[in-house]
């Protein structure tokens, strides 16, 4: 059985080719370079990048510093050319002295949008009870970015697109839009020109209170396939765009003081893993990586999986010549560290 019912079959053959031809598993695959040259500039151009990609790295601004415990944490912010900006917390030992090596901090979806970069920090605030539960349940109750530096390294964590700083207000779109992804599915119907009439935006929830958060989040979800569809129409793909982010975020990352460049990292979990699994393999500024929660196949996607993941993950096209190992294969002989449970890297083909 699979997710398409008795389509299975027929998406089980269309991925039959595997390994596909820009695999370095495939027969034909022998020099490493030259495949690492050819299977990078193949993904990039699939996955679409924004016209801005490319850019020299933001200027990033700091707006508060302070010392929570040991740990000196700067909240930065800075600007990209679209959308509202992002805004990051940037932080490694008090005491330190000389440059550190780096690590970008790449938080998960985990269908919580209305935060971003606090799931896995905590600042000088009270941590809110919702980001308590969401570390418990995903992280043994550690704000793993803070447990990081305090082993002596410098951690920048930002925002990424859709998520806390950089998230679509509900009171941005127009409101018969909102209304039709927020009602139920008996409600549907077609519009028709009085529902345009007069039509009042819906207004935002303020504040952290745990029920503004869970409605937040609701409105996040389902908002999620308009948003792939309008950047799939604008010629952009979600992917493409998170990697731009996840870059101009590493470019800022190597130009803070007290950071070595030459030793960069990055890290996450599911989001996160997705996302340091395609900067590992596509950006050679990234020198070690660790993908957690998140390893699979498209062939695990397209008949099984699918249904439970963000539409971060697709990249049209790509199926037919590489799969994820491959994708973070790019990266080899580099350190790389996947953690996975065991049934899902029993799907994962390795030689």
């Amino acid at each position: 059985m699979s997710v398409v019912g008795a389509y299975g079959p027929w998406l089980e053959r269309c991925l039959a080719g595997w390994p596909g031809d820009y695999s370095f598993l495939h027969p034909r695959r022998e020099a490493v370079e030259a495949w690492r040259e050819q299977a990078r500039s193949l993904t990039l151009g699939l996955l679409a990048l924004p016209p801005e990609q490319g850019a020299p790295a933001p200027a990033a601004e700091v707006r508060d510093s302070y010392v929570r415990e040991d740990l000196r944490i700067d909240e930065l912010r800075w600007s990209l050319p679209y959308g509202p900006p992002t805004e990051a917390l940037f932080i490694r030992p008090a005491d330190a002295h000389g440059d550190l090596p780096g690590v970008l901090g790449l938080h998960d979806h985990g269908g919580v949008k209305y935060f971003g970069k606090r799931k896995i920090c905590r600042t000088r605030e009270p941590r809110d009870p919702f980001i308590a539960d969401h570390q418990g349940q995903y992280y043994g109750g550690a704000a793993w970015a803070n447990e990081l530096a305090r082993r002596g390294f410098a951690v920048l964590v930002h925002d990424l697109f859709g998520f806390e700083s950089r998230r679509v207000l509900a009171s941005q779109l127009p409101g018969f839009v909102v209304r039709r992804i927020m009602g139920a599915a008996e409600e549907q119907r077609e519009m028709t020109p009085e529902d345009l009439q007069g039509d009042a935006p819906v207004l935002d929830y303020d504040g952290d209170r745990p029920e503004r958060v869970r409605a937040y989040n609701a409105f996040g979800g389902a908002h999620e396939h308009i948003v792939a569809k309008a950047l799939f129409s604008a010629g952009l793909s979600w992917p493409g765009v998170c990697l731009a982010e996840d870059q101009a975020a590493l470019g800022v990352l190597c130009g803070l003081p007290g950071v070595d460049p030459a030793r960069i990292g990055c890290c996450g979990l599911s989001g996160g893993g997705l996302r340091s699994c395609f900067l590992a393999g596509l950006d050679s500024r990234v020198r070690c990586s660790v993908t957690a929660g998140f390893m699979t196949t498209w062939k695990d996607l397209a008949l099984t999986t699918c249904y439970t993941h963000t539409w971060m993950i697709y990249v049209p096209q790509l199926p037919r010549h590489m799969d994820f190992p491959d994708i973070l294969g790019l990266h080899a002989p580099l350190p790389a560290l996947v953690l996975a449970m065991r049934p899902l890297a029993q799907l994962i083909q390795v030689t």
